[in-house]
C-alpha cells in the first residue's frame, strides 16, 4: 500500500520544544520557516486559513516536514462547525451532539457511530500529513454555552465519557491520539474565554462529581489533555491551565491521568490574567502544561520564542524534562495511508456507512 507523511522511524529520536505556533497562509514564507527551524517549538497548528485543497494540504505539511521532521502538526478538527477542512473530498463529519441524541435512541449505534467518526477523520487527516487533532471535547452541554454548545455529546457525564472513549478507539484505529478538553469543564459557563475570562462559581465537589468525571473515567485511554481559560475561584484563583492544584493535585494525582498537557491558546482573552505570552507561558509550564500553544499572532509567537531562549540561557526556563517523553508519545507510531488508500480500506468504507446509515453525514 503507498504510504504518506513522514516516516515514524524518523520521530523516535524526536526532541521536541514546548511551543506550538501557527503559520500566515497555505504555504510557507521565510518567517515561517524561521519560527518552525527554532528548537524551542515542538509544534505548528493548522487552521481553515491554512487550506484550499487536498492537494495544497499535501504539500504544507511535507513543506513544514522538510524544514522539521520532529514537529507535531496539530488541526483544530472536532467535526460540526469546528472543522479547519471541509473540502474536495474530506467528510463533514457531524457535531458531537449528535452522537449524543443517537444514544437516546439507540446506546450501541452511538457508540459505533462514535467510533467511525473518529476513524474517518483521523485517516483522512493523515492521509494529508497531519499528526493529531485537539478532540475529543469532554465538557457537558448545560445549555448555555455558545462557545460549547453542540459540541458537547451529552449533558451526562458517564455519556459523554462512553462515546469520547469511543471516538478515541476510532483515532487509535487510524494512528492517530486524541486530547480532551477542556479540563475541568468549560461547559457550565456561558462566557467564551476567546474573548472574555469566564468565572465558574461552583465547588469544587460539584465540578469533580460532574464535569471531570469524563477525564477520571477515560483517563485510562487520553492521551493528551487541554485545560480551560475558566476560573473556578472557589479551587483557585488562576484559570486551569495555568493552576498547579487543577493539573497536579487533581488531574495527575487524584484522576490518575499520565499523558500531555497543553495550554489552550496563550492569545485568548482568557489567558490575559496570567500577563504576557511569555509570563502566560512561565506560570503553564510551572503549574504542569508540557506544550503552549500562541496562535494568530506572529508577534506575539516571536516574543515567546525570545523569551524562552533567554530564560533557557540563565536557567531559568522550568520545563519538566518528562515532558518530551509525553509528547514525543503523541506522534503516529506508524506511516499513514495515502489517500486513494483510505478510499478503497473496508475500514473506511464501513465507517462511513455507518455514519450514512444514521444520516449523520
Amino acid at each position: 500500500m503507498s504510504k504518506t507523511a513522514a516516516p515514524a522511524a524518523s520521530r523516535e529520536t524526536a526532541m521536541p520544544g514546548p511551543v506550538v505556533l501557527d503559520v500566515a497562509g497555505q504555504t510557507l514564507d521565510a518567517e515561517d520557516i524561521r519560527r518552525i527551524r527554532h528548537p524551542l517549538t515542538g509544534g505548528v497548528i493548522l487552521f481553515a486559513r491554512s487550506y484550499s485543497s487536498r492537494k495544497q494540504l499535501r504539500e504544507l505539511t511535507a513543506a513544514i516536514r522538510k524544514v522539521r521532521a520532529d514537529v507535531l502538526i496539530c488541526v483544530d478538527h472536532e467535526g460540526g462547525r469546528v472543522q479547519r477542512f471541509k473540502t474536495d473530498g474530506f467528510t463533514h463529519l457531524p457535531a458531537m451532539r449528535k452522537l449524543g441524541q443517537l444514544w437516546e435512541n439507540d446506546v450501541l449505534a452511538a457508540i459505533k457511530a462514535a467510533q467511525s467518526c473518529g476513524y474517518v477523520l483521523a485517516a483522512e487527516l493523515r492521509a494529508n500529513g497531519v499528526d493529531f487533532s485537539f478532540t475529543p471535547v469532554l465538557d457537558l452541554d448545560y445549555g448555555h454555552s455558545q462557545v460549547i454548545g453542540d459540541r458537547a455529546f451529552h449533558h451526562d457525564p458517564r455519556v459523554a465519557a462512553m462515546l469520547a472513549g469511543a471516538l478515541n478507539h476510532g483515532l487509535l484505529m487510524a494512528g492517530m491520539s486524541n486530547c480532551g478538553k477542556h479540563f475541568p469543564g468549560h461547559g457550565f459557563v456561558a462566557a467564551d474565554s476567546h474573548v472574555d475570562v469566564p468565572v465558574d462559581e461552583r465547588a469544587l465537589e460539584d465540578i469533580l462529581v460532574r464535569d471531570a468525571a469524563p477525564y477520571d473515567w477515560t483517563s485510562p485511554g487520553l492521551a493528551s489533555v487541554m485545560p480551560a481559560h475558566v476560573i473556578y475561584p472557589k479551587v483557585d484563583k488562576m484559570p486551569a491551565g495555568f493552576s498547579r492544584y487543577w493539573l497536579q493535585d487533581i488531574l495527575r494525582a487524584k484522576l490518575g491521568f499520565t499523558g500531555a498537557v497543553f495550554s489552550d491558546d496563550l492569545s485568548m482573552e482568557g489567558a490575559s490574567v496570567a500577563g504576557s505570552v511569555c509570563e502566560g507561558t512561565r506560570v503553564a509550564l510551572h503549574a504542569g502544561c508540557d506544550m503552549v500553544l500562541v496562535c494568530n499572532s506572529p508577534a506575539k509567537a516571536d516574543e515567546l520564542l525570545a523569551g524562552l531562549e533567554a530564560a533557557q540561557n540563565r536557567a531559568g526556563l522550568h520545563w519538566d524534562p518528562a515532558s518530551r517523553g509525553r509528547i514525543r508519545a503523541l506522534f503516529p507510531k506508524e506511516d499513514a495511508l495515502d489517500w486513494d488508500a483510505v478510499q478503497s480500506s473496508e475500514t473506511y468504507l464501513a465507517a462511513l456507512g455507518v455514519l450514512r446509515r444514521h444520516a449523520l453525514i
